[in-house]
């Protein structure tokens, strides 16, 4: 008996110590080309950890490794919303294909939680109306303290409202405060550059100071779930990191926002680790990690993360970040992975080594793929068949899906169709970085199986054009600069940019 117990109580702590959220539910009116995708609001990576497809009948199921519990950005056909999720509950959320997710029906175990957080929100949205924002900032000192004490007053007062009607869980009542706290001090920040703006010598009282300590009692939490109290952080350290910035990059040419901001942060005694790790990789993320970046770029911050960084989760993220947006790094060897053949036979990529080859990730989903880059495609692999390899990497929800794409999306075009289990959250995905927002995906590799090129979402990009006539000994034919061409072979790369970052911008000091 006692045996059983013990395993009873085991299976109820892995339960409850979960991070996996199930997901399901029906859009009324969904479409089979549009995704459903989750992101850790509070997160610095903001990539998806969820990409799930919609059914002709408008249902979906999908799951994914919630890192934290927290605020989630669910997004669908281009519409944004946010869902309060904790690890271990299955999420029941539905809605009308016009609206979702600006609307939702959530049913199940995250229902009070998201009814205490959507009924505070409409409160707070019809509750801005009331206020006159552009009257308060041009009050003096006390009369704007008094404005905006009588704001958080009201809003708390709702949120005690919320909390008996709708009887949600600690955690999400602290966050409403915090995320209060956090939008009361960017507010009194503006407030103070404004007065100082049109007065150099104006300085706030200790009154003033006060409140505004009194909002950041839980920094520490806040720096780690709240990306505007990070702005806030931001924007109050940005006209000393500007002066920091002029004196040390005198004569410095090729030295990096996230350089200077990682040496200036080091004079700041006064601030935590977790929040220096926390500024330091908004400030990466947003201003020296981007498509295209020089490898001198890409190896200081990949240094500067290995180095500077402390938490292991940050360090992580960040480490992904890279890798979605410029790929594996050029000259490691290409991540082997679990691939499939159409007849189930499992699949090596090093099977290609002794020639170059190229890797094109795509999936049925993307109707851009079949219209605008499967044409060129097969320009690209009739010139090159003959010095290189092709491998198509079908990142689909199932296998059958699978077969029935490369069948009909790939027919006729010279190249080995793999498939990698699980989709976008296969092996494969996973090791090169492939995302939704990055389909289709192109990775080059020479023929000694040594990863040849960053990874390019376009195939007219000049740079990738000129790492394949290198690799092969060919010369693509080069386009009529005076001719305006469509996304392709020889076309202006500039027609696709990838951004994983734009789910969740933040502005950032900069020199």
């Amino acid at each position: 008996m006692k045996k059983y117990l013990l395993l009873f109580i085991i299976a109820i702590f892995v339960m409850s110590c979960s991070k996996k959220v199930e997901v399901k539910g029906k859009i009324t009116g969904g479409s089979p080309l549009e995704r459903i995708e989750f992101i850790e609001a509070s997160g610095v990576a903001t990539l998806p950890l969820a990409n799930i497809g919609v059914k002709n009948d408008g249902t979906f199921s999908g799951s994914f490794e919630a890192p934290k519990n927290g605020m989630y950005l669910i997004s669908y056909a281009g519409k944004q919303n946010l869902v309060y999720l904790k690890g271990g509950q299955t999420l029941n959320i539905s809605g009308s294909g016009m609206n979702f997710p600006n609307d939702y029906v959530i049913t199940g175990d995250a229902k009070k939680n998201n009814d205490f957080f959507t009924a505070s929100q409409k409160y707070l949205t019809n509750y801005a109306q009331t206020v006159n924002m552009n009257e308060l900032m041009t009050k003096d000192e006390r009369g704007f303290l008094a404005g905006i004490q009588k704001v958080e007053k009201d809003i708390n007062n709702n949120i005690e409202e919320n909390v008996k009607k709708f009887s949600p869980d600690n955690e999400v009542v602290q966050w409403k405060k915090n995320d209060l706290s956090s939008t009361l001090l960017s507010i009194i920040s503006q407030y103070e550059m404004r007065q100082g703006s049109g007065n150099p010598s104006f300085k706030v009282g200790k009154a003033f100071t006060d409140y505004e300590n009194k909002l950041q009692e839980n920094k520490e939490t806040m720096i780690k779930e709240n990306p505007y109290y990070r702005q806030y952080l931001l924007a109050k350290m940005s006209p000393d990191f500007q002066k920091y910035a002029e004196a040390n990059s005198k004569n410095k040419t090729d030295v990096t926002t996230s350089e200077l901001f990682t040496q200036y942060l080091k004079t700041k005694k006064d601030i935590s680790q977790t929040a220096k790790d926390y500024l330091l990789a908004f400030v990466m993320a947003q201003s020296d990690i981007h498509p295209g970046s020089p490898v001198k770029v890409t190896d200081k911050i990949k240094k500067i993360i290995d180095e500077d960084i402390k938490d292991a989760t940050i360090k992580g993220d960040l480490n992904k970040i890279q890798i979605a947006v410029n790929g594996v790094k050029v000259g490691e060897v290409a991540p082997e992975a679990s691939l499939v053949k159409q007849d189930g036979k499992s699949y090596k990529i090093s099977e290609n080594k002794g020639k170059p080859y190229m890797l094109f990730f795509y999936a049925s989903w993307n109707p851009y793929i079949s219209e605008a880059t499967v044409p060129v495609l097969k320009e690209v692999v009739n010139f090159y068949k003959s010095k290189m390899n092709f491998v198509f990497v079908n990142v689909d929800d199932t296998k059958d899906q699978f077969v029935k794409t490369s069948n009909s999306l790939l027919k006729g075009i010279q190249g080995t169709n793999v498939y990698g289990d699980g989709g976008l959250n296969s092996d494969v995905a996973k090791k090169y970085g492939i995302y939704g927002f990055k389909l289709p995906c192109f990775v080059i590799i020479d023929k000694d199986g040594k990863i040849a090129s960053r990874s390019f979402v376009n195939l007219g990009e000049p740079e990738l054009v000129t790492i394949l006539d290198k690799l092969t000994g060919l010369s693509a034919p080069k386009a009529n600069p005076n001719v305006q061409l469509q996304p392709g072979f020889g076309a202006d790369p500039s027609a696709q940019q990838v951004n994983p970052q734009s789910a969740n911008p933040q502005p950032v000091p900069t020199k």
